[in-house]
C-alpha cells in the first residue's frame, strides 16, 4: 500500500501541483524510499522534456564590489576581509573567447551589484560577446536595477537575467536583508525582466536562518505565479566574516527534496546543480542532477580571483583552470548517465506558457 508521501508524489508527478497542506508535508516528512521515488519521478519528467542532455553554462564572476549588505553574503559592502578586484572588459571577453573553444555556448557574467559599471559598459560588453560569438546566449546576473537598464541589457543582446528571488516571505526577507533592500522590489524586478522578454532565473537558499516550511511552500507559490524559465536554488552556507557566519547550514537533503518537487511543478524548467552543493557534498552536483537537475556552472574566471570571489565559505573550484573544469565536469556528468552537450540550453516551454504568466 502506498504510502501518504507516495501517493503525494504521484498526484505532483500528474498534475503539477498539491495543496499547500500536502506540499509542505512533502517537503518536511519525506522518508529515504520515498526520496528515491520522488527522484526517480523528476528524473522521468526531467528526461521526457530534455532527455539525456546537461547544459553548461560558463560562470564568469567579474566583480566582487557590491553596494549590499546583505546580511549572508561573503561579498557584501562591509565585509572588510576580502580582497576585492573588477575584470576589464578584455579580461572577460577573453574568458568568453576560452570558453567558446570548451564548447561553452551560454556566459554568465556575475557580480555583486558593482556601480563603477556603468549600464553603457553593460552593454558594450554584451554586444562584444554576441558579435564574437552570435551562437550563443548572454546571461546576466547583476541584480536589482532600474527597468530602464534592463531594457538597455535586452536591447543590447542579453538573453537571461538570473536575480534569485531568495524568500518569498517579505517578513522572512527583511530578516536576511538590511532595511533598504525589500522583498517587493526584488519580486517586483523580477515580473519586469519577464515582461521585458528575457529567460528569467528567480530562486532561494534552502535552509537560510530563520526559514519555514511555509516560507518554502511560498517560495513554490510566488515561482508558480512568476513561471520562470529558470531555478536555481542551493544550500545556505555561512560565511564567516558575515553577521551569519555561526549560522547553521543548509542540508544537502533538503535541497535534494527541493530538485525533484521543483522539476515535477516546472517540467520544462532549467535547473542547475549548483556549485554549493558540490561544497556540501563531494558528489552534490552528481545527486543534484539524479534529482532532477540539468544544468550545471563551471567556472570561467581567471583563477587568480576565483578565491575572491567568496559568497560563502568552502567554494570548490577555486583554484581550476578554465579547460580542467570542463574536462571535471563532463567526467563528473558521464558517471550519472547523463551527457554534457555543445548547446545553448535554452527553455522548452512553449510560448504559450509564456503568456500565461505574463497574464497572472
Amino acid at each position: 500500500m502506498a504510502t501518504g508521501n507516495e501517493r503525494r508524489i504521484a498526484r505532483l508527478a500528474q498534475t503539477g501541483d498539491l495543496p499547500r497542506a500536502d506540499l509542505k508535508a512533502l517537503i518536511g516528512t519525506l522518508t529515504e524510499n520515498e526520496a528515491q521515488t520522488l527522484y526517480a519521478c523528476a528524473r522521468k519528467v526531467r528526461e521526457r522534456v530534455y532527455g539525456k542532455a546537461v547544459y553548461l553554462r560558463g560562470l564568469i564572476e567579474f566583480t566582487n564590489f557590491c553596494k549590499n549588505n546583505c546580511y549572508y553574503c561573503g561579498i557584501r559592502r562591509d565585509n572588510r576581509k576580502i580582497e576585492r578586484y573588477r575584470l576589464d572588459e578584455a579580461t572577460i571577453l577573453d574568458c568568453c573567447d576560452r570558453g567558446y573553444d570548451l564548447d561553452f555556448r551560454t556566459f554568465v557574467l556575475q557580480g555583486g551589484e558593482d556601480l563603477a559599471y556603468s549600464d553603457e559598459e553593460i552593454c558594450s560588453l554584451v554586444r562584444k560577446i554576441k558579435a564574437r560569438h552570435p551562437d550563443c546566449a548572454v546571461t546576466l546576473s547583476i541584480g536589482e536595477k532600474p527597468e530602464a537598464s534592463y531594457r538597455a541589457y535586452f536591447e543590447a543582446g542579453a538573453d537571461r537575467y538570473l536575480l534569485r528571488h531568495e524568500t518569498a516571505n517579505l517578513s522572512h526577507y527583511r530578516k536576511l536583508h538590511p532595511p533598504e533592500l525589500s522583498g517587493w522590489n526584488r519580486q517586483n524586478c523580477l515580473k519586469t525582466l519577464k515582461a521585458i522578454g528575457y529567460q528569467v532565473g528567480a530562486g532561494m537558499m534552502i535552509g537560510s536562518p530563520g526559514q519555514t516550511l511555509d516560507d518554502l511552500v511560498d517560495d513554490l507559490r510566488f515561482m508558480q505565479t512568476l513561471q520562470p524559465e529558470m531555478i536555481g536554488i542551493g544550500p545556505f552556507i555561512p560565511q564567516k566574516d558575515t553577521p551569519f557566519g555561526s549560522e547553521k547550514a543548509g542540508t544537502l537533503t533538503d535541497t535534494l527534496h527541493l530538485l525533484a518537487i521543483i522539476r515535477l511543478m516546472f517540467p520544462h524548467v532549467l535547473l542547475p546543480a549548483t556549485t554549493a552543493l558540490g561544497t556540501i557534498d563531494p558528489l552534490g552536483r552528481e545527486k543534484g542532477l539524479l534529482a532532477g537537475a540539468n544544468v550545471v556552472m563551471p567556472n570561467l574566471s581567471p583563477t587568480a580571483v576565483r578565491g575572491k570571489y567568496l559568497l560563502y565559505d568552502g567554494k570548490i573550484c577555486t583554484g581550476d583552470e578554465a579547460a580542467e573544469c570542463r574536462r571535471c565536469m563532463a567526467l563528473r556528468v558521464e558517471k550519472t548517465g547523463y551527457h554534457v552537450v555543445v548547446d545553448r540550453g535554452d527553455y522548452k516551454g512553449t510560448e504559450d506558457q509564456r503568456k500565461e504568466a505574463l497574464r497572472s
